[in-house]
């Protein structure tokens, strides 16, 4: 089987698990990362392929943008694993949302996983995806291919509501990156490498709140630390939502 890991991943969290469990099931497996731009370019998968799809949770839903990056994207009784990554509070319907999506697509959810990542907001599980994590990972991407390997594509049953929880579809929260416009030297990286093009190209200081899904992925990689979260509310509420959330959770794997 040729495998492919398909993430969205803005901090690379995700990418981390997907490529891992890619990795075993086929050394140098490709790549394909949808984080930056609408949609995946036409890619079309046989029953002969294996797809590991990745993607972060908000709020307990999948990543809003999914469907449309993989509008281009068809199965054909495809085999696939489905992983989501989630900051230690809980996953909730985002992987049977997953599975649905793809399913959608042609795909065959013959396995799935609800990854733990450091969570964008606070000081939660620092770190993870840590060296234990990937570990755990390629031993669940073992079994898999022993599962594909003895004939068996049967579809994993995954946890969650069906009708899934109701929510305003997994756009990151209300809040949003701040600009310290004494520190930005225009360097643009933020607006080129936002997921969904919410930051004004001509004012990198302007964020466009309703296309932000607060993946703080500007504040990962500013160079000079001009985009922040340096709010009195958001403090506030980091510190106690990393209190709330500072038991370690394990990763789950369903197969």
């Amino acid at each position: 089987m040729k495998t492919t890991a398909i993430y969205f991943s803005p901090t690379e969290t995700s990418k981390k698990g997907a490529v891992a469990i890619a990795d075993v099931l086929q050394p140098d497996a490709a790549k394909v990362d949808i984080t930056i731009g609408q949609e995946m370019v036409e890619k079309k998968f046989s029953s002969e392929d294996l797809v590991i799809f990745g993607a972060p949770v908000y709020s307990g839903r999948i990543f809003k943008g999914i469907k449309q990056r993989l509008q281009a994207v068809q199965g054909n009784n495809t085999p696939c694993v489905v992983t989501v990554t989630y900051g230690n509070r809980d996953y909730d319907d985002a992987l049977l949302e997953l599975a649905d999506i793809v399913k959608e697509k042609g795909f065959l959810p013959v396995a799935g996983a609800a990854l733990i990542g450091q969570h964008t907001y606070g000081e939660i599980q620092v770190g993870r995806p840590d060296k234990n994590d990937i570990n755990e990972d390629k031993k669940f991407a073992a079994k898999v291919l022993t599962k594909l390997q003895s004939g068996q594509k049967n579809t994993v049953k995954l946890p969650g509501n069906p009708d899934y929880i109701h929510n305003d579809g997994g756009n990151g929260g209300k809040f949003r990156p701040l600009t310290d416009e004494k520190k930005c030297v225009q360097c643009g990286i933020c607006a080129q490498q936002c997921p969904e093009g919410a930051i004004d190209m001509a004012d990198y200081s302007k964020i466009d709140n309703n296309k932000c899904i607060a993946c703080f992925r500007c504040i990962r990689i500013c160079p000079t630390g001009a985009k922040n979260m340096d709010t009195p509310e958001y403090k506030n509420f980091a510190a106690d939502f990393s209190r709330k959330l500072s038991q370690p959770r394990k990763n789950e794997y369903f197969i």
